[in-house]
């Protein structure tokens, strides 16, 4: 007989863990969270956070949207990434990041109601936890967890208090394994990884010291410093990140990962700071020091049986791109309403197969761009002459040779404007972030051809209702002059029918397959004179299809199916459509 019992239990709050319990609480879903710590992130470690993540947020309330604002760096604080010889020293150059060069805000104004920013973990973590535990989830702190059995009917899972040293088991029908880059879950499971753990050394030190007089004039969120002998994970750099403009810095310095790792004592921080900002007088408040290492490492596979996995536990790999716990959150924004379809009655089980369906390709792309990411640094020390070698003179008089008017200099500076510019694989990467399209019995193409990207698919987000693609924003507005995204007639825990003038007859049923299944779908009608008006013409343009036809939205916002055009027996064909979609 279990110690506790209750329908999810979740190991781990970080961004995963913490978003998948709020989700679930919001969707009346009983559940559980532990953490093996005392308390929440102590480290600001994630950080940039994409329109994607912020949609979640804005799905869970207003509220949640606006405090995540209220304690974010904002987009234009973002600015330009800036590469230098030292914060004090001589700037190399720089490049517009983060959606602010005019011609990408223009595709983020257009791609989303939500602004990107800049929330640090030591924020966001707390949010989504609040978030969760004000509507119902019952979270333990200090809780470890140590193993667990799955049978046919649920998962037994054994815990460690650590105040007390005893052990207790909860009784679950789900376990999600969000507990991080080393999971047992995951191990426990024996799920199929590929890649490899421990690539490079990276450290973090945690300090405050005003820099403004050094940074406010050229906003970004990361100043990379390039001097002879700097060196982060192994690619030849020093990165000074802005956690709280501008008195509130994070320097990642790399070590060699064959040897053992540092000991980062105050000294020690402050000379490291003190090269990297160019300032041999510089006094710093150290407020904290930590190792770890880079990983390149993905699960080919996120669940068995009555088991998943999330967040870093399934994706590990370093923070280019800020992927992770961006991917963490959409994790639990895909899994949590197939766990509340299915614990509610209105999925079969077979629904839950999708989650690794569609999330473990995100795992493999996400992990692989990042890691690319590290090497597309490059062209850039190739193009100053860093050839990673020792002889730090050698390396300084060819990045000197850039300011000469002569014909290899004027090389030089071309190919170091071409890498910069290279580095938006990276620093803006817009499609990585939006273009998710999802394949799986949970999304029913009936045969239509997947559009092909116009643009190159990495950078350039390209809306589409194709199914399995995420339903484009486009603004409308209500018959009270109240502007709303298409996003916001969607999700909440909710499928959602969208239909235009002649799509009565969809409408009526789904009102009548809702009463049947007993699973509500929320449903508008767009068009003149109706409760949802389109003036602009924006939804015309973005549904592709007729009036008539219609779509159908997952509560994550992604296309379950769609019909372009009307059909002769809407109930028989939305019956077929809902009952494969929910494995019913």
């Amino acid at each position: 007989m279990a110690d506790i019992t209750t329908d999810v239990l979740i190991i781990g709050t970080g961004p995963a863990g913490s978003a998948t319990a709020a989700l679930l609480a919001s969707y009346g879903v009983a559940h559980m969270v532990i953490n093996r710590y005392r308390w929440l992130a102590t480290t600001p470690r994630a950080h940039i956070t994409n329109q994607r993540t912020m949609e979640v947020l804005r799905d869970l309330g207003s509220e949640v949207e606006g405090e995540a604002y209220m304690h974010a760096s904002p987009q234009e604080l973002m600015g330009e990434n800036v590469f230098c010889e030292s914060l004090a020293g001589e700037e190399i150059g720089r490049m517009k990041s983060w959606g602010n060069h005019p011609l990408s805000m223009a595709e983020h104004l257009l791609s989303s109601p939500c602004k990107m920013n800049d929330l640090p973990q030591t924020f966001m973590e707390p949010l989504l936890f609040k978030t969760a535990c004000s509507r119902g989830t019952q979270a333990r702190m200090s809780t470890e967890y140590i193993s667990h059995e799955q049978d046919a009917e649920g998962v037994t899972t054994t815990c460690r208090d650590r105040l007390t040293g005893g052990t207790f088991t909860v009784r679950s029908k789900y376990l999600v394994g969000a507990d991080g880059g080393n999971s047992l879950v995951a191990e426990h499971l024996g799920l199929p990884f590929e890649g490899r753990m421990g690539v490079g050394g990276s450290m973090n030190i945690l300090f405050r010291a005003d820099l403004s007089r050094y940074v406010a004039h050229r906003p970004s969120v990361l100043y990379w410093v390039m001097q002879p002998g700097a060196d982060v994970g192994g690619i030849g750099m020093g990165l000074v990140r802005m956690v709280r403009p501008w008195n509130e810095w994070l320097i990642v310095w790399g070590y060699d990962i064959n040897g053992p790792a540092p000991v980062v004592d105050e000294a020690m921080a402050t000379q490291v700071a003190r090269q990297l900002v160019g300032d041999p007088a510089l006094e710093i408040e150290l407020l904290g020091a930590s190792v770890w290492t880079v990983n390149n490492m993905f699960a080919t596979h996120m669940q068995k049986g009555r088991v998943f996995i999330m967040g870093d536990a399934a994706h590990r790999h370093p923070p280019s791109n800020g992927l992770g716990s961006n991917t963490s959150i959409q994790d639990g924004f895909n899994l949590a309403w197939k766990l509340a379809a299915v614990l509610k009655g209105q999925a079969g089980e077979r629904l839950l197969d999708s989650y690794s369906a569609e999330r473990a390709p995100i795992a493999r792309q996400i992990v692989t761009r990042a890691n690319q990411s590290i090497g597309e640094f490059g062209p850039i020390f190739k193009a100053l002459g860093m050839d990673g070698g020792t002889d730090h003179e050698k390396i300084q008089r060819n990045m000197d040779a850039r300011v000469t008017a002569a014909p290899e200099a004027e090389a030089q500076r071309e190919a170091l404007r071409q890498a910069f510019a290279f580095k938006k694989y990276e620093f803006d990467c817009h499609g990585v972030e939006m273009n998710q399209r999802y394949r799986s019995d949970a999304i029913l193409t009936d045969g239509q051809p997947e559009p092909a990207f116009e643009k190159d698919a990495e950078l350039h987000y390209a809306p589409t209702t194709w199914p399995g693609a995420r339903l484009p924003h486009v603004w409308v507005f209500a018959k009270s002059g109240e502007k709303l995204s298409t996003l916001d007639l969607c999700g909440k825990g909710q499928f959602t029918l969208l239909t235009g003038i002649g799509g009565e007859a969809w409408v009526a049923a789904a009102e009548t397959l809702a009463a049947e299944l007993g699973l509500p779908i929320r449903c508008h009608l767009i068009g003149p004179r109706r409760a949802v008006e389109d003036h602009t013409g924006d939804w015309a343009r973005a549904s592709e299809i007729r009036d008539a036809g219609c779509l159908l939205v997952r509560p994550d916002h992604h296309i379950a199916w769609r019909s372009e055009t009307p059909a002769a027996d809407p109930v028989a064909e939305l019956r077929r459509v809902l009952t494969t979609l929910l494995a019913r």
